[in-house]
């Protein structure tokens, strides 16, 4: 397949990357005496995720809240259920890398049926019919298959993350125009179309994450420390469900993520 080559937009876009990357370097710098256990770098993490807010405040919030005031909602829901379809893929991918065949043909058969009689889709008839969909991620594979979950870290712009969903995210980056829930955007040849899908995607999801950050906002005494404790709980739980099919075995209390829990209950900012 023939690569495409470098654009100047590219360019600019890795050298805004390389320039976020050096401030979250220089913004470690206030310091936490006690970091909480499971968060060493609590002291860069504070730091690092005031920065993502004060961006995020700025650029991507008005961008999104733009996008959600003036595309009528039929069009709106339209454009996230296909970018769900290709996320229905991809998890249906980390399925049967987890060995959970069950889950594997009911994704698959969801984005069949998607696909077809939802025209591309743009229409979410599976779930519409009892199918819900089944949230996965190469994260919690790398979990299923015994990589531990390393240290609690905020990405620069991109936000919550552990040691290891840093590694699946790098090999995701890394194999996005081959193997990935963006796969068919990247596959795309004219690099104006491919970065306008890619931008409408990202601003997509940040604008589904609207509701839930205004009310982390509005209910969290500490907005770092309420966002860490519900993320870690949301992975380790994924993770522990899978391991927990795989085993046999049953815990009633172990809270259940396979089905419709999606990735708008947490603000990021991946976008």
């Amino acid at each position: 397949m023939n690569r495409t080559q470098t654009t100047p937009s590219f360019t600019r876009s890795w050298r805004v990357a390389a320039a976020a990357l050096a401030v979250s370097i220089t913004a470690g710098c206030a310091s936490v005496p006690n970091p909480t256990p499971g968060d060493p770098l609590e002291s860069y993490n504070r730091s690092m995720d005031t920065f993502n807010y004060k961006v995020d405040r700025a650029l991507f919030r008005p961008v999104a809240s733009a996008y959600e005031a003036l595309t009528p909602r039929p069009a709106q829901n339209c454009i996230r259920n296909i970018f769900n379809n290709m996320g229905d893929l991809w998890s249906a991918v980390n399925s049967f890398l987890q060995a959970r065949p069950h889950d594997f043909f009911n994704t698959l058969g969801r984005v069949l049926f998607n696909t077809t009689l939802g025209v591309g889709g743009c229409f979410d008839f599976a779930t519409q019919n009892g199918a819900q969909r089944i949230a996965n991620d190469f994260g919690t594979t790398l979990g299923v298959w015994g990589v531990p979950t390393g240290p609690y870290i905020v990405l620069p712009l991109i936000g919550p993350s552990t040691g290891r969903d840093t590694l699946a995210l790098s090999t995701f980056a890394l194999n996005a125009s081959e193997f990935s829930q963006v796969a068919p955007i990247m596959s795309i040849n004219k690099v104006r179309v491919r970065n306008s899908l890619l931008g409408l995607y990202l601003v997509d999801m940040r604008a589904n994450l609207l509701k839930a950050d205004d009310l982390v906002d509005e209910v969290a005494l500490d907005r770092y420390s309420f966002i860490r404790d519900a993320y870690l709980q949301r992975r380790n739980a994924m993770v522990n469900q899978r391991l927990k099919h795989a085993s046999g075995s049953s815990d009633a209390n172990l809270p259940d993520y396979s089905d419709d829990y999606g990735d708008d209950e947490l603000p990021n900012y991946e976008d």
